[in-house]
Order: C-alpha cells, then structure tokens, then sequence
C-alpha cells in the first residue's frame, strides 16, 4: 500500500469527537479553582476522549503490514500524542470559562464559545494528523522489510512524480543510498503534513549511491520550511507515528530521557517538570502505562492493563468473561489490583467512580463503560458460597459476574431481592456456568 491520495477519517469519528470534546469542556466547567489544573487529563471524559482520538490515529494504519511489535509501539505514540493534543484543546478554552466581567460563564455559552476549539482541533487539525500517521506507519512498516534485507540493497528516494509534489521534495527524488546511511535517520518519509513521498529497495548493480553529503544538502533544502526540525525523525528507527517534538510538545522533548523511552515510575518521579506542557507529557505517560494494550476478539475489543497479572489465578476466568462480552462487539477493560493507588493512578484507571458509592472501590473490569465485579468460590457449601460472593462482590460494584454454585436460579433471585428489600443496589447478577457459559440471572428494571 503507498500513501498516494490523502484520506481523513469518517463523519461518524468526527461527531464521536465532537461529542467527546463536549464531555470534556464539562470536566473542565466543573473544575474549581482560577487556576488550569494539568492533573485533569486524567479526568474519565478528557480519557475517554484521549481514547477515541487516539484510536482514530490507529485506523489509518489498520491494513499496513507490520510487526505486532512495531504496531504497539506506533499505537502508545498515537496515545501520547493525542493526549497532549487534548491538554492543549483543554488549556486554549480555560480562559474562555469567564466573560467580560471576570464572571463565570453559563455552560451553555461557554460550551458555544469553545467549539471553535472543537472544529480547528478535531476537524482540519485531523485531517493532517491522520494522513500523517498513515504515512509514518505505512513507512515504518517498510523499515521493517528492508531492516530484515540489510545493506543488501540501496534505498531510493520516491515522490509520487505528479503536479501536487512540493518543489523541494521534488529534488529528493532518486536520492539512493544504502540502509544504514545517517541520511535516513532525518530525511525518512513523511517530510510534512500530507507528504506522500515513500522509499523504495532498488538493486546496487543498477542504481549508483548518491553522494552523501550531496544527499544532505538535499534533504536540509527540502526541509528548510521546518524552522523547528519536527519531521527530521524516522517512524521505523524510533517506533514512532509522530515525532517527540510535535506541535503539542516542546523542543526539549527531542532530547528528553522519558520522551525517548526511559523505562519506569522511577525516572518519572525523578524528573521535576518545570512548565505545564512536561507536567501533562508525565501525567499521560502514567495513564497510558496504565492503559494497557488492546486486543481484538470477535466483533469487540479488550484492553488488558499492563499491570493486570496474567500469572493470578483469576486471569482465565476473567478472560472468559471478557471474550464473552467481546465477541458481541463490546469494548472490555480488565483492570489491575491496586492496593491503596496513589490519587493519580486510580483516576487513570477508576476515575468514573469519583463521587459515587464505590469511589475508592476497584472492580475487576468495565463492559462499555459500566463496572463489574467477578467473584468465584472455594467452599464446598453452595449457600455460603452465593452469599459470600454476593457479599464481597456488591462492596465493588452493583453489577457482578459470579461462578455458578450449584442452586436454582429461584432460591439465588430470592436472595437478591431479599437484598433489594434491604436498600442495597444490585443492578445485575451474571452466572458464569462451569463450561465457561455466561448468561444474565437478574437486572434491574425500572419501576
């Protein structure tokens, strides 16, 4: 596949982000204080937003051939990136939150007067965002392919060769040289918003080398627009879909330890951030070492955080709830044991329950937005087993997966609304049957 037309995502992305970015400027209204808080990028809406943009990015790149490896990698940058988008989407409307007075806005106006924000983030920004991605990733996937090859063969230069190629990409054109030339390391397609320059292996015996310091003096006039040396970075060699240092980060991050992948909360915490845009680049690097990767299964997905510990001996069980529910077209989360999580990581992973009656709890995972608990049994006595589980279980969530004991479905739905009858809140009750089977027992209906 080669980026030669220019594609941007559908209708249904740019309403589902605009809805989002609506969610968002609530988060930021309910906010107290004159003062921007960076920490809000952790709020559930301003995730959830970070979420969808950030799996937009990944949709350009569905079909590109490329290493699991290397689509993890392009898929944390997408993440990274559109979280420090939505910081800035964030700070550029918190003035707005005044009028003229230095009074607070009505929502209603308030929302009105940001979606100027709205449409210049998440309508023209995207659009060369999205294409940009495309080509980084269509072309770290090509990294790949010739990194297995070697110096075995030259690389060559490549412009689409139409009247829409830029002048100063033009006389790149058929620049060949050999893999491991440091020309490749600043001068690696995409080399700007909407390049659709490539590379391409060509044969030694056919194809001379170009000088190298003739190369270099091509490239840098090719890129003499780039005043700031943003798109001086190879997507394969770094595992990147867009470089450190971008419209949303700051030129130090081109050099930063924790934007090049410094490893671990140590050198996170090690780092005092001196300005706002660092503080937020830390903030959403612990939620996305928190976030976890994402699998397909069947019509759904499930996102399994990093912390989760597949060696517990809940893991299978839990999997089989998730792909229960997946394979339908749900988006599961499984979610790590946290015990007493510092503020910041619990709002990465339980923010949602900030405020209500499970704020601190932990359940086991979250099915299109709503929290389930999954509670098994070791006892041999049926009865204890149900209450027990119903007991642990309710303390996390009003909604519980449940192994199966051995007792009718009558004398359990009699337990739950003898429950009920008592003030305490169960919205559902699922059974997971002992071959794995999962089906609803109870849920609660309005009236």
């Amino acid at each position: 596949m080669e980026i030669k037309k220019l594609a941007s995502p559908g209708d249904d992305v740019r309403r589902r982000l605009s809805s989002l970015f609506n969610g968002m400027m609530r988060s930021l209204f309910n906010e107290k204080g004159s003062e921007f808080r960076v920490e809000l990028v952790a709020d559930p809406a301003v995730q959830e937003f970070v979420g969808a943009h950030a799996s937009a990015l990944d949709s350009a790149f569905e079909k590109v051939d490329m290493s699991e490896a290397m689509r993890r990698r392009l898929t944390r940058s997408n993440y990274i990136f559109s979280g420090m988008k939505a910081f800035h989407e964030l700070h550029e409307a918190f003035p707005s939150l005044l009028d003229e007075n230095g009074d607070r806005k009505p929502f209603e106006r308030f929302l009105n007067d940001v979606q100027s924000i709205d449409k210049t983030y998440n309508a023209n920004y995207l659009r060369a965002e999205y294409n940009f991605v495309a080509a980084s990733a269509e072309m770290a996937g090509r990294w790949e392919q010739f990194m297995a090859d070697g110096d075995r063969y030259y690389l060559q230069y490549r412009t689409q060769r139409d009247n829409k190629v830029r002048p100063e990409h033009a006389a790149l054109d058929g620049v060949t040289l050999p893999l491991s030339d440091s020309f490749w390391e600043e001068f690696y397609p995409p080399n700007g918003w909407n390049c659709r320059c490539t590379v391409v292996q060509v044969r030694k015996s056919k194809c001379p080398a170009t000088d190298h310091d003739e190369a270099m003096r091509l490239g840098d006039e090719a890129l003499q627009r780039d005043t700031k040396g943003m798109f001086r970075f190879n997507a394969g060699k770094e595992g990147k879909s867009v470089p450190d240092y971008n419209p949303y980060t700051v030129s130090r991050c081109r050099d930063c330890d924790i934007a090049k992948g410094g490893k671990g909360k140590s050198l996170a915490r090690s780092f005092v951030p001196d300005n706002e845009v660092c503080k937020a680049c830390v903030f959403i690097r612990q939620c996305e070492q928190l976030r976890g990767e994402t699998i397909r299964h069947g019509k759904g997905t499930i996102e399994i955080s990093h912390l989760v510990d597949r060696n517990d001996n809940d893991y299978s069980r839990l999997m089989q709830v998730a792909q229960h529910f997946a394979k339908d077209g749900s988006h599961v989360v499984l979610t790590p044991k946290m015990t007493r999580p510092a503020k910041f990581e619990y709002d990465c992973v339980y923010g949602s329950l900030r405020g209500t009656p499970y704020d601190g709890k932990c359940p086991d995972l979250k099915i299109d937005g709503l929290w389930y608990e999954h509670e098994g049994f070791v006892t041999d006595n049926p009865k204890r087993a149900f209450n027990n589980m119903m007991n642990h279980g309710l303390k996390q969530s009003g909604r519980l997966i449940i192994d199966r004991p051995e007792l009718t479905d009558r004398f359990m739905l009699r337990s739950i609304q003898n429950r009920i009858n008592l003030g305490i809140n169960v919205e559902e009750v699922w059974l997971r049957e002992n071959n794995g089977m999962i089906r609803l027992l109870y849920k609660k209906t309005d009236g």
